[in-house]
């Protein structure tokens, strides 16, 4: 029995080594992938913004084709102007229309500005709790006003299926790209920081937390009131913040359930509980509130639980 113990004791330890170190890459790889890349385009951006003459919020039917429309045109005009004046050719520059603004338009958490090189440039502010949390960067370009516009460079999160949604969407609906680009992203920054905060406020009580890069899939575990509780999470829509799979099982520790009789007789068995009624809670609140609420209640949980069975 001791050898046993000794072999499960040292799984274990492996075990919360490769969690551990899962969780230094899956932060390293969620950071930007090229720091340098990030500077360029914040710079790009703070340079655009600069220059603006004026900033055009768009809300509801006014974000259309139209205004993109707008900013397509203005993109390829101002490429246009500046490779006549580097080949000096005055006549033709004076044939193009003359552009009296630099306009940068904000629909929602978007900004949507003109680059240099016929590029457009959409800059998200993703936030949470409404406070400023994150800014990441898409930047799209076509080679002329009529081709299909591609992915250039970004700094969306590693893991965030950026191409899926190119192929799905750019081609077809630039607006329906660049929003749901918008929700992936809000909804990827809500669920890593409900992460965030759980580890900041209950870090000393959960272990084994496990996450992936997207932050849609989530492990972690606790010991309460004698039980081992083990809860994943499934997040099968990326644009979700709450879970849509919950699973919460909770193991009576034999050793201590001996000692405190916590446990209803026949709790002490090596078949899992389930706790409904904590799956509903982490199906319905946030991480952090949910955690909460199920330590709270932890006392009827367990105990309506294990006399169900």
């Amino acid at each position: 029995a001791e050898v046993k113990d000794l072999q499960l004791a040292t799984t274990r330890a492996r075990f919360s080594n490769i969690f551990k170190r899962h969780e230094a890459l899956t932060e390293r790889l969620s950071r930007d992938s090229d720091k340098t890349v990030f500077e360029r385009l914040q710079r790009e951006f703070d340079a655009a913004r600069a220059s603006q003459t004026r900033e055009v919020c768009l809300d509801g039917e006014e974000w259309n084709d139209g205004p993109f429309a707008t900013i397509r045109e203005r993109v390829h005009l101002e490429a246009e102007r500046k490779e006549m004046q580097l080949q000096g050719d005055s006549a033709a520059i004076s044939s193009l229309p003359p552009l009296h603004e630099k306009i940068t338009y904000r629909v929602g958490n978007k900004l949507i500005c003109c680059l240099e090189g016929a590029r457009i440039g959409i800059l998200y502010e993703a936030s949470f709790a409404g406070e400023p949390c994150e800014v990441f960067h898409c930047v799209l370009e076509s080679k002329s006003f009529l081709e299909k516009m591609t992915v250039v460079e970004h700094t969306i999160p590693f893991g965030l299926p950026i191409r899926d949604a190119e192929n799905d969407y750019l081609s077809t609906n630039v607006m329906k790209f660049i929003d749901h680009i918008g929700d992936l992203l809000q909804a990827y920054v809500d669920r890593k920081e409900q992460i965030r905060i759980l580890k900041e406020l209950y870090g000393n009580q959960i272990s084994e937390l496990y996450f992936s890069l997207q932050y849609n899939m989530v492990e972690f575990s606790f010991v309460e009131l004698d039980c081992k509780v083990v809860v994943s999470l499934r997040y099968n829509d990326l644009i979700c913040t709450l879970p849509s799979e919950v699973r919460v099982l909770a193991w009576p520790v034999v050793h201590q359930y001996k000692k405190h009789r916590t446990v209803p007789p026949g709790g002490g068995n090596k078949v899992p509980a389930q706790l409904a009624h904590a799956e509903t809670a982490f199906r319905s609140m946030s991480l952090p509130e949910a955690f909460a609420e199920v330590v709270l209640n932890m006392p009827q949980i367990i105990q309506e639980s294990f006399c169900e069975e």
